[in-house]
């Protein structure tokens, strides 16, 4: 554990920023993260995730409302004076300086005992697991030990509250998903509040004890991952957070009604006309003998561990990922039954 590490709380009031006249970046959002939570602001380009972070920050003024750290509002204070520090996306590394010179260059602008400075910046390393690398040159370092060098810059000046700005997406694939396991073991074992941004569904999914979805400058959607894949509020939501098919259906209050297939379902939404949310995963072929949605064979792709297929279900292309194979012989206009998984089934509003 860091020593000298005291999370905060982090709460949005009514918060706005606009640039210029035309562009409303954050738009009166109100969202609070509480202390040693790791929350993830995720959605496309221009969503305002990045806004949000930078206004956080203080690398940002708000055109309106209140940013408060365990309820002192510090909208109006420059960024120094907020302990608060980010993980920028490009590392932000001095390439002059070796891995033991970039991790005290905070501590050293703050006049901090040169023992002091030696106590915290071994610490740091230790804690992301580069104590043995001190003295190596940051040009001489993998993209991962980059990334941790930087994480540990920010650790050592021992901040209330750790942002981070897209800090995995100059890494390969496999290096990606090592570094966010590293990120998400380290932010529990110490247990600080931080704030993730990220435009990777997989990596908000895989980090985050909660996601806001936002679009537009405004919030669509807070919850749990499991939360927001299983039960999204809109189809945005629904579309963004993963891969899914949305079928026109009627509701009675237990059950759905797909084109005379019926599913048992209950869930917080008014009878009548609506949209149903179906994830891939969710579409399987029907036994013989057993109800089914009708549906047309459209194509299929063999991938090893899961077999892609597209169907037409009354006139909309639906996509299934199943395990194994199916269908080998299949030719495309063939008819076939579906069954679908309730696990996987969601309801919203009629389009």
């Amino acid at each position: 554990m860091i020593s000298g590490l005291t999370p905060a709380t982090v709460e949005l009031r009514d918060l706005v920023k606009r640039f210029g006249r035309d562009v409303m970046a954050v738009n009166h959002v109100d969202l609070k993260i509480e202390r040693g939570e790791l929350m993830t602001l995720l959605g496309p380009s221009g969503c305002g995730k990045t806004t949000a972070l930078r206004l956080i920050a203080g690398l940002e003024r708000p055109t309106a409302g209140q940013i408060l750290l365990d309820d002192e509002d510090v909208a109006r204070l420059p960024a120094y004076l907020r302990d608060i520090t980010m993980v920028f996306q490009s590392y932000a590394l001095f390439p002059h300086m070796n891995v033991f010179e970039n991790v005290a260059y905070g501590v050293r602008v703050a006049r901090r005992p040169k023992d002091e400075i030696k106590e915290r910046v071994a610490e740091a390393l230790d804690m992301v697991g580069l104590g043995d690398l001190s003295q190596r040159a940051t040009s001489a370092l993998s993209g991962g030990q980059q990334q941790r060098v930087a994480l540990a810059r920010a650790l050592v000046i021992r901040p209330r509250v750790l942002l981070f700005d897209e800090p995995l997406s100059n890494l390969d694939a496999k290096l990606r998903r090592r570094v966010r396991e590293d990120i998400r073991e380290l932010q529990q074992r110490l247990g600080i509040t931080s704030v993730y941004v990220t435009h990777d569904q997989e990596e908000a999914l895989a980090i985050s004890d909660r996601v806001v979805v936002m679009r537009e400058g405004v919030i669509e959607q807070i919850g749990s991952p499991h939360d927001l894949y299983t039960r999204p509020a809109s189809r945005f939501v629904a579309d963004f957070i993963g891969s899914a098919n949305f079928l026109a259906g009627r509701y009675d209050g237990t059950q759905i009604d797909l084109l005379g297939y019926r599913i048992p379902h209950r869930q917080d939404i008014a009878a009548g006309a609506v949209t149903v949310m179906v994830r891939p995963e969710a579409v399987e072929f029907a036994p013989e003998g057993e109800p089914g949605l009708e549906a047309t064979y459209l194509s299929s792709a063999y991938l090893g561990a899961v077999t892609e297929f597209m169907f037409d279900v009354g006139g909309t292309e639906v996509f299934a990922t199943m395990y194994g194979g199916g269908l080998t012989d299949a030719r495309k206009g063939d008819r076939v039954r579906l069954r679908l998984k309730q696990a996987g089934v969601s309801l919203l509003p009629p389009d």
